[in-house]
């Protein structure tokens, strides 16, 4: 299958879980730049459900909320996916992270995944609480991540082959 060089921009999150909204709302930023080449989703979703979304793209950037514990609310944070391969793991198909997905589908049909993948993490303060609005520190946040995102796509973009 020959991979689209459309560039894939995949905001995870709940609308209705306070700072779990940030994916969301980085990804409608960048949606309303209307930059050309450029798709952006927004999923709800976790788990292996987020191997049918990327397939078929070269390139993907994967905006999300964090909680680390480790930084202020609202810190802004690039991560390829080799951060995260001390977290892939043997797990029910129920209770699978993110890497774990994108590892078996890297491994179960690598030519439909995508080549390069960078993940906007937003450290969040608040993911309990239902409700549409997010904490102070995590909206003022969205702007910064959507930065993030702009660069990731210009590096992207400067890379000879890749889009």
């Amino acid at each position: 299958m020959v991979l689209s060089d459309t560039i894939l921009i995949i905001g995870l999150g709940s609308p209705i879980m306070s700072d779990d909204a940030v994916g969301l709302r980085v990804t409608e930023a960048i949606e309303g730049k209307r930059i050309p080449g450029i798709e952006t989703r927004q999923e709800a979703i976790g788990g292996l459900d987020i191997i049918p979304v990327m397939q078929g793209y070269r390139a993907a950037v994967i905006v999300d909320a964090i909680k680390t514990g480790s930084y202020p609310p609202g810190t802004v944070m690039i991560f390829d996916p080799d951060d995260f391969e001390p977290t892939v793991a043997d797990a029910s198909a129920h209770s699978i992270n993110l890497a774990t997905a994108m590892h078996m589908g890297r491994s179960l049909d690598p030519g439909n995944m995508p080549e390069t993948v960078r993940f906007v993490a937003i450290e969040v303060e608040d993911i309990q609480t239902v409700g549409e609005g997010m904490t102070a520190a995590v909206e003022k946040a969205v702007p910064a991540a959507a930065d993030a995102v702009l660069h990731i796509i210009g590096v992207f973009r400067s890379q000879p082959g890749l889009c």
